[in-house]
Parts: C-alpha cells; sequence; structure tokens
C-alpha cells in the first residue's frame, strides 16, 4: 500500500505565501511524477502543477509565475510552494503520484492521490 500525506494549508491573507508537503509512504520502488491538483467548492478539480522524471514542470496558466512544484526523491516528498496568494486559489489542494511498487515480482504503476488539505485566502 502507498500513501500520500499533504499538509501545509492554512488562511492566509492575500499576497501571502504558503508551501504544501505531500510525503508518500510505503513500499515504493519510484515516483516517476507528481502533480498538484485543486478543488474549489463547486467547481472541478483542476490541475495546478505537474512535475515528471527529469525535472520537466508543467503549470496551469493561472498559477504560472507564482507557484513553483519541486520534489526530493530521497524523501518521497513533493512540495508546492505559493507566492502573491490570491482569493481564487482557495481551495482543497491534492497531490498524486506515478508510484511504482513491486507486486507478486512484477513492477507495477499507478497513480494514488492524497486526501487534500485546505487553504484559504483573505482578501
Amino acid at each position: 500500500q502507498v500513501q500520500l500525506v499533504e499538509s501545509g494549508g492554512r488562511l492566509v491573507q492575500t499576497g501571502g505565501s504558503l508551501t504544501l508537503s505531500c510525503v508518500a509512504s510505503g513500499s515504493i520502488v519510484s515516483i516517476n511524477s507528481w502533480g498538484w491538483y485543486r478543488q474549489a467548492p463547486g467547481k472541478q478539480r483542476e490541475s495546478v502543477a505537474i512535475t515528471v522524471d527529469g525535472g520537466n514542470t508543467v503549470y496551469d496558466y493561472s498559477v504560472k509565475g507564482r507557484f513553483t512544484i519541486s520534489r526530493d526523491s530521497a524523501k518521497n516528498t513533493a512540495y508546492l510552494q505559493m507566492n502573491n496568494l490570491q482569493p481564487e486559489d482557495t481551495a482543497v489542494y491534492y497531490c498524486n503520484a506515478d508510484v511504482s511498487i513491486f507486486r507478486d515480482s512484477r513492477k507495477v504503476t499507478f497513480t494514488t492521490w492524497g486526501q487534500g488539505t485546505q487553504v484559504n485566502v483573505s482578501s
């Protein structure tokens, strides 16, 4: 079993900064990609930032230049540094990871999600 646990969400004022963390635990062989997503009340979940092996990153246009995704492979952890936060950034933030494990002597790859962490930006 692999678990992802997000942390770092809280209430922050407009223009403030936060860093979210996502830690993966379990019998992990490798984490091939990480993603941060968010879901605001009444809206669909949307992609915020993705990083893949090799360091390539993709950001949604709404956060480009303000958010930075990074990873620490030794710690099986991903981060989302968020600067200049705006009220429209208020949402539950989820991380996901494309994870490889060994199951029945075979390497299996799947995507797993965390439970989310709430970010509230006051105006």
